[in-house]
């Protein structure tokens, strides 16, 4: 009996998480339409339901009562796993995700590796959908975002690297307690662009949208999907753009800690402050996508390649060499 009931506190807090997660993602989907259509001076979605709040529901209905097409000459076991595969790493993520100091579904000694291993499987998801379909448009954009991702991935884990010095720990929760009396974003600002700009290439955000780019492969890996398991792949990558907002938040807004921490009249929880911060970053998200015009391929890898990692692995040896050289390296 025993046994049952830490089990249904164990799935009771992971629907407590997924749910909201969820929520968010179709919340985030109307934000960002209403974003693209403020900077070009349209309406946006605004006739379902109050300011078209209940459009995202539309198109989710929309999708579950649509005919789900697989390909006669597809690898069907493969095409079908791809989507499934790409929505579950998403949202397995979000387990290390600490919203306050309490409220966390596992509070690992190695939260920003779990994350980090996480992410990087999610191409894989991508490449089995593109080669299912057996169509040479998917097929090129799989391969786009396999090397697309593994180029971004290693900036970001360098620029973590920077912020792990100044910690000495790998559990987010005391990524962010280190944060009490200075935000990372302070000392660590240009990496701190650095790892904004490489999240945009690792969740295939524009300017980095090659693997889906319309222009010149009709819609990339997601060409030959259609109904739910369309839907899939979308929700798997709107959870992975929140996940990194998520995860710029704590390494280097401060998580779910308040400017005015200092200040007794501060009644406003934690994970409301989180939650803003990564409201704040997904606007910046949204603003990109309708105001900068999409990368070269050749553009997009030189950039990761010959800038971005350089001037991280240079900010690691700047980080390093200070934090020795004052002997302010944290001890554990």
């Amino acid at each position: 009996m025993e046994y049952f009931l830490i089990l249904f506190s164990e799935v009771y807090k992971i629907i407590f998480l997924l749910v909201p997660v969820l929520t968010a993602v179709a919340l985030i989907v109307w934000l960002d339409r209403r974003i693209w259509a403020l900077v070009q001076k349209r309406r946006g979605p605004n006739v379902v339901g109050p300011f078209g709040l209940f459009q995202s529901l539309a198109d989710a209905l929309k999708y579950v009562f649509k005919e789900i097409i697989i390909p006669a000459s597809s690898n069907k076991i493969i095409f079908i796993l791809a989507p499934i595969v790409t929505m579950t790493l998403a949202l397995i993520a979000w387990a290390v995700i600490p919203f306050s100091e309490t409220f966390v579904l596992a509070d690992i000694n190695v939260g920003i590796l779990y994350i980090f291993a996480v992410s990087s499987l999610g191409v894989y998801g991508i490449i089995m959908g593109g080669w299912a379909s057996n169509s040479k448009y998917p097929f090129l954009g799989s391969i786009r975002s396999a090397a697309q991702m593994v180029s971004y991935e290693v900036s970001i884990g360098v620029i973590i690297i920077n912020v792990l010095l100044c910690v000495g720990s790998l559990n987010l929760s005391d990524i962010v307690i280190a944060q009490k009396n200075l935000w990372f974003i302070i000392p660590l600002f240009p990496m701190f662009i650095i790892f904004f700009i490489s999240a945009l290439a690792e969740t295939n955000r524009p300017p980095f949208d090659l693997p889906e780019a319309e222009a010149e492969l009709v819609a990339g890996y997601q060409t030959e999907y259609s109904g739910m398991m369309y839907a899939m792949f979308w929700l798997g990558e709107y959870a992975n753009i929140l996940l990194m907002c998520s995860l710029g938040s704590i390494l280097f807004l401060g998580g779910w800690l308040s400017p005015v921490d200092m200040f007794p009249f501060n009644i406003i929880p934690g994970p409301f402050w989180m939650i803003f911060k990564m409201l704040l970053l997904f606007i910046l998200f949204s603003l990109v996508k309708a105001i900068v015009p999409r990368y070269r391929y050749d553009q997009l890898m030189k950039l990761g390649w010959k800038i971005f990692l350089p001037l991280s692995l240079s900010w690691v040896v700047l980080t390093s060499s200070y934090l020795l050289y004052f002997d302010l390296l944290p001890v554990n």
